[in-house]
């Protein structure tokens, strides 16, 4: 189960990494393009370069993030939450509805890998998997393909199945975890990863209020009373 326990982070990192990657040289061969009219051959050759399709493929990688972000979200407590009345209930209730809530999630989840699951089937894959399979096609159809890419739609659209399975498989991983420490995910927003936590030492200011903002008087009594018995 180990392996499972940054998939999110591993593919949202090469997905990202790769639609940089590419959408900066489609970037710089645009820019090289239209600037080289001094070196004609240069020039030339860059126009033989086609990058029409980056910009799709980079659409299709951002969808694919957004997926298995979503499944990211819930492993780690991301995702906001309207809980200010379930808070003040004591913890019997207030369990009872996270549990309810966290099944909630995985029912609705379920459903919708279903249907993408379906649709998926029949936008293209059963084709492609009686086809791979040398199994008699009859009339499967075989779906449509991207304008650019000209790759088969469905394995775009094999995102909503797979990454939504994802997302409801930590549904179930963050409610077992609760009924075992009935504890939930806490993501904390104000955190920075890379900088450390590290406390500045502050002096103590006797004439400070809780908010700083203004002195206390029976701080300031105290500070004269501590400077009276010094004397």
């Amino acid at each position: 189960m180990k392996y499972l326990d940054h998939l999110e982070e591993w593919l949202i990192t090469l997905l990202m990494a790769g639609a940089t990657l590419i959408i900066f040289a489609a970037v710089v061969h645009r820019y090289a393009a239209s600037n080289t009219g001094s070196i004609p051959a240069l020039q030339d050759w860059l126009l033989t370069l086609n990058f029409t399709w980056a910009q799709e493929l980079t659409i299709i990688m951002f969808v694919w993030m957004a997926k298995f972000g979503a499944a990211y979200g819930v492993r780690t407590g991301i995702h906001v939450g309207v809980d200010v009345l379930i808070n003040r209930l004591d913890d019997k209730m207030r369990g009872k509805f996270i549990v309810f809530g966290l099944l909630s999630g995985a029912l609705f989840t379920v459903i919708v890998a279903s249907l993408g699951g379906y649709f998926v089937w029949e936008n293209g894959a059963h084709y492609a998997f009686l086809d791979l399979t040398g199994s008699p096609l009859g009339d499967v159809p075989e779906g449509p393909t991207t304008p650019d890419l000209e790759w088969p739609t469905w394995m775009v659209y094999s995102a909503i199945p797979l990454g939504t399975s994802l997302m409801c498989f930590r549904f179930l991983q963050v409610l077992v975890s609760f009924l075992k420490t009935g504890e939930l995910p806490h993501h904390d927003h104000g955190h920075v990863d890379g900088l450390d936590d590290e406390k500045q030492s502050v002096e103590a200011n006797v004439y400070a209020m809780e908010d700083n903002l203004h002195p206390s008087a029976s701080k300031i009594q105290h500070a004269d009373d501590k400077k009276g018995g010094q004397k």
